[in-house]
């Protein structure tokens, strides 16, 4: 299974909700509120997010946070980096020099290329394009998505 660290998701999922907002300064309080989410984590997400320069934070007395850009220029593979580091399905496919089957591995090269176009479908999707109802990304999915196995494979 693929999957990434929950506290990725939730910064997906609290970059997500500032984007709905962009106008709007909020706390850490607010989101963690808002989004239903532990306030602690909230701010330890927020943190790592403004660490980034993803977004803004501003002290005192009517401050709080805001994305840095608009929502159309961050992406979710940003986010998910400025939370996790690297993004790579293996260990290889991140530090390639601490492992020691390199020379013989017939499968680096695979994770390599699977792991370049995760990384390219995470840096495909905005921050806007989450904003999406999910009802309507399914309507929208592409034809090939639909297609069954067979038909797709068969010549």
């Amino acid at each position: 299974m693929i999957i990434l660290s929950k506290l990725a998701d939730y910064g997906v999922i609290v970059a997500t909700h500032l984007a709905a907002y962009p106008a709007r300064q909020v706390t850490a309080g607010t989101v963690a509120i808002e989004t239903r989410l532990p306030q602690a984590t909230v701010a330890k997400v927020l943190k790592a997010l403004a660490h980034s320069g993803l977004v803004t934070a501003a002290r005192g007395a009517g401050g709080g946070y805001r994305l840095a850009r608009r929502a159309t220029e961050i992406s979710v593979a940003e986010v998910v980096a400025a939370i996790d580091g690297d993004i790579g399905l293996t260990q290889c496919s991140v530090h390639v020099d601490e492992c020691a089957r390199t020379t013989y591995c017939r499968t680096r090269p695979h994770w390599a290329a699977i792991n370049r176009a995760v990384g390219q479908a995470l840096s495909a999707v905005s921050l806007d394009a989450m904003l999406t109802p999910a009802a309507f990304v399914q309507r929208t999915a592409s034809p090939a998505a639909s297609q069954t196995d067979e038909s797709r494979f068969s010549a």
